[in-house]
């Protein structure tokens, strides 16, 4: 199935409880769904879109425009087959991070957008993302230490999703981007997508793919 929507910023209609957010961003069938933590520590408050607005955030955006997730970059970036969110989309006061309970409280929002997206493959930014996709999204938490050096685009197979975990942004030495382009070149070269063809179970000879 596919989503049927031509919006690109909260395609879903997210209204979370509180004052200022930044909703999801990008293709809503997305093969590529890049998840951040929450907009005090990549960005977007006052642009409303994901991993904008800061020089850290610029680094990322580069290699992403690179090896073709974006199509542009800047505060309203022409995505590729690519999604952008947050665990956490609300906006915090500066200079503070949400509590334990405010992430999840905002997990269902999260869970129903990832699971509505449907991306074959997620790129978590930053320790707390990857260990939330890990321990949430695959079967591979309890045999994976969050080493995010040892992790930084680095392919994870999971019941149900690719991941390549990517390394915080601001901690990037000189070879973190081209470590992570080159992985994401490596990907897309590969049959990375997690269907399988139903069409032989219905009638018809059109193909019928499922995640």
């Amino acid at each position: 199935m596919r989503n049927v929507t031509d919006r690109i910023s909260n395609p879903f209609g997210m209204d979370p409880p509180c004052s200022a957010f930044v909703a999801g961003y990008g293709d809503a069938n997305a093969d590529f769904h890049v998840i951040g933590d929450h907009p005090g520590i990549h960005g977007g408050a006052d642009t409303g879109v994901p991993f904008t607005g800061l020089p850290s955030t610029d680094r990322l955006q580069s290699v992403l425009a690179d090896t073709g997730l974006l199509q542009t970059t800047g505060d309203e970036p022409e995505v590729g087959s690519t999604y952008l969110s947050y665990l956490h989309m609300c906006v915090p006061p500066t200079d503070t991070t949400p509590t334990t309970a405010e992430y999840t409280d905002m997990e269902r929002f999260f869970d129903a957008e990832l699971r509505a997206i449907a991306a074959h493959v997620l790129f978590p930014v930053g320790e707390r993302a990857t260990d939330h996709v890990l321990n949430e999204y695959t079967a591979l938490a309890w045999k994976t230490e969050v080493d995010m050096d040892r992790l930084h685009g680095t392919e994870l197979r999971g019941s149900g999703w690719l991941v390549m975990p990517i390394k915080e942004p601001t901690e990037w030495d000189d070879d973190d981007a081209e470590r992570l382009a080159d992985a994401i070149t490596r990907l897309q070269e590969t049959d990375f997508r997690r269907e399988t063809d139903l069409g032989r179970f219905i009638a018809g000879n059109d193909p019928y793919y499922v995640r």
